[in-house]
Formats: structure tokens, C-alpha cells, sequence
């Protein structure tokens, strides 16, 4: 498997090139940033880039969407519950940021698909409490979580649309059943796995927390 991340814009969100070593078709997870850093890589490393996947609609995850998709000419896909975030405004004006609009997907995400790159496939997981429509992408012992898990910590859940207990509840059901030793791509920050995390982590263990 091709994989590569790009740390991308002033918020250092991670973007994953994904690829099947053979066919070279591949995938790209959040471009959330630094356009033409993103299709240089593509280009780079000889991927034909099937899929756009929007782990979740917040601008620093998607800023890049358009020009790497017009250059691709790749599918977008986002789960339903975050298509209205994906041209809301409100967030990046707050802190100061310019919306980039991000084009219509053309297909929209429910959870449990299976989505295909050469000989390799990957299943959608919706892990909604950073925002509704959060999902990881699971596959090839490893998982992209977007903003929902990260090392030694899960995503804010303080935005709009955002559940702290919803989110404990897609931790639990969906990425803690998974096997310890499968990898963690999160969406910001280094690496991890999902037995670091089921034994470290401190909203996660003995059992997970909630609030009251």
C-alpha cells in the first residue's frame, strides 16, 4: 500500500494520500489545505485518484477539496450529516479565516460502504460527535479517524453539532472494536493505534468517560 501525509495549512491538519501499489489508483483523505503541495505528491507518485474522502465538513479538512478535485477529476464523497457544514462560513470567519466552497459530492456517504482502490478495500464508519457526519475509513489493518480519535485524545465537541457523549458512544461502538494492533491515522498530530489508545488514552479507559 501507498500512503503518505501531508501536513497541510495553518491549522496542521493531516491529508492522506492512499494508493494500491499495482493498479497506482488511489484515494486522497481531507484536503484540507496547500492545493498544489497535495497534487504534486499525486503526481509524484503516479497515483489516479478515484476518491476524494471528507472524513468530516469543518474548512480545515476541506479547503483544498475544489482544486484537487478539478484536477483529478476524482469522486467527492462526505456522509450526509455534514453536508451543510461544508460551505458554512461561520467557523472560519470566527477564527479569522476565508471559506473556500467546496463542490457539490457526488456521492453522498450513510456508513457501512465499501470503497475500492485497486485490489484494496476500505469500509466507511460513522463516528458522528465531532460533528454528525464524522467518519473513519477502515481497511488494510489500518484507520483514518478524521478529528473523532487522536494520540492520547478524541476532537473537541464544542463546535456546532458537536456531542461529547455521542462522540464517546462512536469511539466505543466503532473504533474500540477494532483490533489493538491496527494504525491510526488521526486528523491532526502523530500516529497511534487502536491498542495505545484503548490503554492510554484518558477519555477512553476504565471504561470510556461521559459527562453527567
Amino acid at each position: 500500500m501507498i500512503l503518505e501525509r501531508l501536513t497541510v495549512g495553518a491549522i496542521e491538519a493531516n491529508c492522506y494520500l492512499v494508493g494500491d501499489e499495482t493498479t497506482k489508483e488511489g484515494l486522497v483523505i481531507d484536503p484540507g489545505a496547500d492545493a498544489e503541495l497535495i497534487i504534486s505528491r499525486i503526481r509524484q507518485l503516479g497515483l489516479k485518484i478515484k476518491y476524494i474522502i471528507l472524513t468530516h465538513g469543518h474548512f480545515d479538512h476541506t479547503a483544498a477539496t475544489g482544486a484537487v478535485k478539478e484536477a483529478t477529476g476524482a469522486v467527492l464523497a462526505v456522509h450526509q450529516g455534514d453536508l451543510e457544514l461544508l460551505n458554512d462560513d461561520s467557523l472560519p470567519r470566527l477564527i479569522g479565516f476565508r471559506a473556500t466552497p467546496v463542490p457539490a459530492p457526488e456521492m453522498i456517504l450513510q456508513g457501512w460502504e465499501d470503497l475500492s482502490i485497486g485490489e484494496m478495500k476500505f469500509t466507511v464508519l460513522h463516528v458522528p460527535g465531532h460533528s454528525p457526519g464524522g467518519i473513519a475509513l477502515y481497511g488494510q489493518d489500518t484507520v483514518f479517524t478524521g478529528d473523532a480519535l487522536f494520540a492520547g485524545g478524541i476532537g473537541r465537541t464544542d463546535l456546532p453539532g458537536g456531542d461529547y457523549n455521542t462522540l464517546i458512544d462512536s469511539l466505543n461502538t466503532r473504533l474500540l472494536a477494532l483490533d489493538d494492533a491496527i494504525k491510526v491515522y488521526p486528523g491532526h498530530g502523530p500516529d497511534t493505534t487502536i491498542g495505545d489508545e484503548r490503554r492510554g488514552n484518558p477519555f477512553l479507559v476504565n471504561p470510556p468517560r461521559r459527562e453527567c
